[in-house]
């Protein structure tokens, strides 16, 4: 079917670049018209932050909303007429927005604790009527931008909050300084300037109407702001590099004699059918990622399977149909440097170090797993959590005030928790405040606010500071101090209905909900990939090897983000200068992405071993020319994928540097030390057996099939600069 598509498209070529064209102008005007907005929902399902936002929903709806606030800071004091005049037209304006229900003036009568004590610094609280979560990036700057128009250089002016980091929009550029990089080495790869551009075009195409449909996605499914990043990031990687496999294939097919048309319908029928086999691969293990739970994370999902989904579709239809513009012509503006020509495999570098390592497999395989192991030893100490507003840019305004109130009222003062407090026939505000005082003498705790008691009288809010940053330990260990010792202590023998909640709360239990589910969602990626790769190589141990790599790559790629997220040089060097927690979502989508990424090299490089060992019967043989005839693409892949990748560490999110950081250690681990080392080592260990499956097993076992056959003559010594693939298994 996947021939026959090709040949269509190769001779349709027209129709089908103006159905490209029309599908991008089509998604653009989707995205104008019917685009949503990010929505991303972090409470966890059943935990007591949710039973206090539903509380608040519920008793005291104009409580329920998020706070912003509004910090002044002046070098010359707060306490002139001119300022605070100056303040209180601040506040009236703000007053004014029809979503702002209170505002808790540092002016007012009970305010100077919102004061600091050398009067330079104040700040007002402004309780919303919806939470952050409700907010559009639209509507947040319509609230922030106001407020800060209102400073100049005797009166600093910020917002602090969610709400104040979402109104921000980060600067762009990453994803055009990774599709630099990609181009060079294409350029350096294929030797052509017209063979380089053709995985861009795809790439660009794919990931283009990608992301206008992801705003239209945005309407029916919550997706959190940093996702498009993320799935920019995947979509440009995966695209590029399955357009290069198509492309090395069609080259590879034109050298062996073949012409435009059936070289098309060659690399289609081979690498198209490794490059659906990946996309499927990757989609799956991305929309396993539903089975979390974690309403945030399902729109993550959709949107980076809903890239990889259509740069597939790119390469299977629209790359076909280039290929039939360019023809022969794709080896037109040559580039002088590269050769065109690539040596025999006996005598390639790759024939050698695979001679090499099979000469000393013991050490090439202990080595290896010595440097995974110590790659992946920082990932024990590693701790998982949200990073807070001192993570933000410093330019930001969210930053500046973080940065203001800590210095002013401590860094607790940024993100207060928020205590529900529900009890009937009794003094609830007496009983509140005694409860707060009770709380306010708890280590750890800086401060505890006034309660203050809806119309009803049933619920009452209490707003706890602690003395530590939202994201320190400490400020965590609060969290269960609260809610296992201080308040059922300080509740006892009342009827008094307490939960925790605010950020800080949501962010605990969004973290220990998700890793509860974790052993879970890695068993099940895994048993598919043992699955999957048994069904393909009707072996037991192979892909029990590849299972067991796979972990140890993994964990050398979180080793890195711990690495870098615990502070010191190598955290200066990627831009994350304090220690910070990490966001249990990341390794999550990390591990999901890089399964269908590491299955399609282990695929790759395994089938052609696979296909020199059936020929030969030599186990050492298949394993060196198996490794000389993939090695080339493999590592032009990996280049291209880690490039993209490590290019989203320049941006300003610390989110986006994590995952760029994580995902670009995880490729270059896994093509590097995984597929150059560990692969040949252990299989010439394990010699004949490692193609040893039970018969039983063998004959109840589906098969999965994702080469083609190759018709044409195997080329000749003069092929191009990437040796030809007979059997195309695809590299993402």
């Amino acid at each position: 079917m996947l021939v026959d598509l090709a040949d269509w498209c190769f001779r349709h070529r027209r129709i089908v670049v103006l159905a490209w064209l029309g599908s991008l102008a089509a998604s653009f005007l989707l995205a104008s018209a019917w685009g949503g907005e990010f929505r991303q929902d972090y409470l966890q399902p059943g935990s007591e932050s949710r039973a206090a936002s539903s509380t608040l929903e519920n008793a005291f709806p104009q409580r329920s909303g998020d706070t912003v606030q509004i910090v002044l800071h002046a070098e010359d004091g707060l306490s002139s007429p001119e300022v605070r005049a100056r303040a209180a037209t601040i506040f009236a304006d703000v007053a004014r927005n029809d979503d702002v229900v209170g505002i808790a003036s540092p002016f007012a009568p009970g305010g100077a604790a919102q004061v600091s004590d050398d009067g330079t610094t104040a700040y007002a609280d402004v309780a919303l009527a919806l939470t952050v979560d409700e907010y559009t990036p639209a509507l947040a700057a319509a609230l922030v931008e106001p407020i800060l128009a209102a400073g100049d250089e005797t009166l600093q002016v910020e917002v602090g909050g969610p709400v104040a980091a979402l109104s921000q929009t980060a600067p762009v550029g990453s994803e055009m300084i990774g599709l630099g990089a990609a181009a060079i080495i294409l350029l350096v790869t294929f030797g052509s300037v017209v063979a380089m551009g053709l995985p861009l075009v795809t790439a660009l195409f794919g990931i283009g109407i990608a992301m206008a449909l992801g705003e239209v996605l945005r309407r029916v499914v919550d997706v959190p702001d940093w996702a498009p990043a993320t799935a920019a990031m995947v979509g440009i990687g995966v695209g590029i590099d399955y357009a290069l496999l198509i492309v090395t294939r069609f080259r590879t097919s034109l050298a062996a004699g073949q012409d435009p048309r059936g070289a098309t319908s060659t690399a289609i029928g081979t690498a198209g059918r490794a490059v659906l086999f990946a996309g499927i691969t990757v989609i799956a293990s991305m929309l396993g990622i539903l089975w979390m739970g974690q309403p945030s994370m399902n729109g993550f999902a959709f949107t980076v399977s809903l890239a990889v989904l259509v740069t597939v579709a790119a390469s299977l239809t629209l790359l076909p149909a280039v290929l039939g513009f360019t023809g022969r012509g794709i080896e037109r503006l040559h580039v002088p440097f590269v050769r065109r020509e690539s040596r025999s495999n006996d005598g390639s570098r790759w024939f050698r170090w695979s001679r090499f390592i099979q000469r000393r497999p013991w050490g090439a395989a202990i080595g290896a797993l010595a440097v995974l192991l110590a790659l992946g030893a920082p990932f024990l100490g590693i701790r998982f959590g949200f990073p807070d507003a001192g993570n933000d840019v410093r330019t930001s305004t969210s930053r500046q005030a973080y940065d203001l109130l800590a210095d002013g009222f401590g860094p607790g003062s940024t993100a207060p928790m928020v205590l529900t407090v529900q009890g009937a026939g009794r003094d609830l505000k007496g009983a509140s405040d005694a409860l707060g005082s009770t709380l306010s003498a708890v280590d750890g705790v800086a401060r505890v606010a006034p309660a203050i008691v809806n119309d009803a009288g049933d619920t009452a809010v209490l707003s706890v500071t602690p003395s530590g940053s939202p994201q320190d330990a400490a400020t965590v260990d609060l969290v269960d101090t609260l809610r296992e010792d201080a308040i059922p202590a300080a509740s006892a023998g009342t009827d008094l209905t307490v939960h925790v909640g605010g950020m800080i709360a949501a962010n605990v239990d969004s973290t220990r909900g998700t890793a509860d589910r974790l052993p879970f969602f890695f068993g099940g990626v895994l048993l598919v990939s043992f699955l999957l790769l048994m069904m393909v190589f009707r072996s037991v141990l192979v892909p029990l090897k590849a299972v067991i790599m796979n972990l140890l790559a993994t964990g050398a790629a979180f080793g890195v983000l711990a690495l870098a997220t615990s502070g010191g040089p190598f955290g200066d060097l990627v831009g994350i200068s304090e220690a910070t927690p990490v966001p249990i979502q990341l390794p999550i989508g990390i591990f999901a992405i890089l399964f269908g990424l590491s299955m399609d090299y282990e695929v790759f490089l395994l089938s052609r071993i696979k296909e020199e060992y059936d020929s030969t019967g030599d186990n050492a043989l298949a394993v060196a020319d198996g490794l000389a005839k993939s090695a080339r693409v493999i590592t032009a892949s990996a280049a291209v994928m880690v490039t993209v990748f490590l290019s989203f560490v320049l941006g300003d999110s610390v989110l986006t540097k994590m995952f760029g950081l994580g995902l670009g250690a995880a490729v270059l681990i896994d093509a590097t030390i995984v597929r150059m080392v560990m692969v040949p080592a252990t299989m010439e260990l394990l010699g004949d057996r490692n193609w040893w499956l039970p018969g039983w097993l063998d004959r109840v076992l589906p098969s999965i099939h994702v080469d083609g056959p190759v018709t044409e003559a195997e080329p000749t010594p003069a092929e191009p600069l990437v040796p030809a693939v007979p059997v195309s298994i695809g590299t993402p």
